[in-house]
């Protein structure tokens, strides 16, 4: 990923043409510098894989040199350290310190990307709580809407299809906790959650025959016949139709949709 984006036309501006690097964290202690040695320093370390130092000297740049052209590009080099060395909590902060600063910038719409980004790599196991899942989805549908003609919105559009999934999961999860439990009006709003927010994703077949089932256990057949023919409709010769078709014929033989 790293490697990917530095290769974009943000990062060949940011970097180019500076090299460097030390050979100890005594690099990052204040020590007064001209801004072209710090900045290449930072370069240096970054270009050896040390993200964690390279950030810290990203940031020094703006600390001696707040008013320099180079504190600017050090700001979002200092993000995208963070981002490299995983320290995605300082990713963001450092993000969304350059957009408070630098909100018209033309570098802005990486800012936001890098956001996403940070959010998007903490995504959780769906057993999990799913906040970082949310603020990834809210992160990267603001890079769409923002700057729906740049790149950073095309990689926005295919990681949120795979937010939305994940999303999706965990009320799959929830809902089908809910009906092993014996709580049927609970496991439907779950899955009626899933074919009306997250329809387009793998889960909603499943979905659709879970609503099916709960529809049957809630004793009104005619609504579980419905969820099955909208099952067979958009998604025929899928396994969770022919479930579906079988569980309806076993316990709504005769029964139309309502």
């Amino acid at each position: 990923m790293a490697s990917a984006l530095c290769a974009s036309t943000l990062l060949l501006t940011a970097c180019g043409g500076i090299g460097g690097g030390g050979g100890g964290t005594n690099d990052t202690a204040y020590v007064a510098r001209d801004v072209e040695t710090l900045y290449s320093s930072a370069k240096g370390y970054l270009d050896q894989g040390n993200a964690q130092v390279a950030a810290a000297l990203f940031d020094e740049v703006e600390r001696q040199h707040p008013y320099s052209p180079w504190a600017r590009r050090a700001q979002l080099m200092s993000s995208f350290s963070y981002y490299v060395g995983r320290d995605y909590n300082k990713a963001i902060a450092s993000a969304q310190r350059f957009l408070s600063i630098h909100p018209g910038n033309r570098d802005a719409p990486y800012a936001y990307y890098l956001i996403g980004l940070s959010y998007y790599e903490q995504i959780s196991d769906v057993t999990r709580d799913q906040k970082i899942t949310e603020q990834a989805q809210i992160a990267l549908t603001e890079v769409t809407r923002r700057f729906p003609t740049t790149e950073y919105a095309a990689d926005a559009r295919l990681k949120l299809d795979l937010v939305n999934d994940h999303l999706a999961g965990k009320e799959m999860e929830i809902g089908r906790y809910y009906q092993r439990s014996g709580r049927w009006l609970a496991a439907q709003i779950r899955f009626q959650n899933v074919i009306e927010t997250y329809e387009t994703t793998s889960h909603a077949p499943e979905a659709l025959y879970r609503l099916t089932e709960s529809s049957l256990a809630l004793g009104v057949p005619e609504e579980a016949v419905k969820y099955a023919a909208v099952l067979g409709a958009n998604y025929p010769g899928n396994e969770w139709y022919e479930k579906a078709f079988e569980l309806v014929g076993d316990e709504a033989p005769g029964v139309t949709a309502s």
